[in-house]
């Protein structure tokens, strides 16, 4: 069963050494996302629909709110991976127009292939994580090292910023409709009945609601609800002591079996161990 073998969690965002055997559904988060191969087989994810191999020589790359899943082969032997979720605004301490991965077109393509040096920064940053979960400062500035490279390589960062058609729908403000959907979401994701409720409390049939909502955000109102829920529940799981089943209970679960399931499909390790190795940054 997939597990978390280490989690480094900072101003940065988060980074997960995710050891994988299973597939994980189809989700989206705030963050700039990247992944990169650390051991075992070749495997690949689906980003917005395509393909996209995650080898020894390529990194998958996932703009902020990009739908995307792993596909894991039940005859697969596992990977370990490298999860980046990385937050646009750290990214912009380094350059300031790098904030801009905080939108769709930061990476221009799902994948890219990465060099030896990177290669060798993915294995060193892996390296600290394991034998020294508790060093803060040298994650950071790892996990620093190795973003810069990624984006010097993979993104057109000298000049990157979004497009014009980008930046007007931004500036526009979304149907006011959809803007109620997106308040309800973000401000009370355990509140949500059902996708019909919500639909109706925006004054929607529900197709209606599902095609202005995706025509304005992108992904699915669904899949918006469980990136918040999701977030919330990482937070929890790796800072809190409360249990599992209080958490279950606040993010609108009606009983912790079907809680610990969306972790696991979400974020590739059960609360419970993913808790476990969080604990471990109080070692230093």
């Amino acid at each position: 069963m997939s597990s978390a073998l280490r989690i480094a969690i900072g101003t940065f965002g988060r980074v997960a050494l995710l050891d994988m055997d299973r597939p994980l559904v189809k989700h989206a988060h705030a963050q700039c996302h990247v992944l990169l191969k650390v051991e075992g087989a070749d495997t690949e994810f689906d980003v917005g629909g395509r393909r996209v191999a995650l080898t020894d020589e390529s990194a998958v790359l996932i703009n902020a709110w990009e739908h995307h899943s792993y596909v894991h082969r039940a005859d697969q032997p596992p990977t370990i991976i490298l999860a980046m979720y990385i937050e646009p605004a750290w990214l912009g301490a380094f350059r300031g127009n790098w904030e801009a991965s905080a939108g769709p077109d930061f990476f221009p393509r799902p994948g890219g292939a990465i060099t030896p040096q990177i290669r060798r920064h993915v294995g060193e940053t892996a390296e600290a994580m394991v034998q020294a979960p508790g060093d803060a400062a040298t994650h950071e500035r790892l996990i620093g090292r190795l973003m810069v490279s990624i984006i010097e390589r993979l993104a057109p960062w000298r000049n990157v910023q979004p497009s014009l058609r980008v930046r007007a729908k931004a500036t526009r403000p979304p149907d006011r409709r959809i803007a109620r959907a997106l308040a309800l979401l973000r401000e009370d994701p355990a509140g949500i009945a059902s996708m019909d409720w919500l639909a109706r409390e925006c004054g929607l049939s529900r197709a209606h609601f599902f095609r202005l909502f995706e025509a304005d955000t992108g992904i699915s109102p669904r899949v918006y609800l469980n990136t918040q829920r999701v977030e919330r529940a990482v937070q929890a799981v790796a800072n809190e002591t409360r249990s599992f089943s209080a958490i279950s209970d606040d993010l609108g679960f009606s009983v912790p079996a079907h809680f610990s399931r969306f972790f696991h499909d979400h974020a590739g390790s059960s609360p419970s161990v993913f808790r476990d190795v969080s604990a471990l940054r109080d070692s230093a």
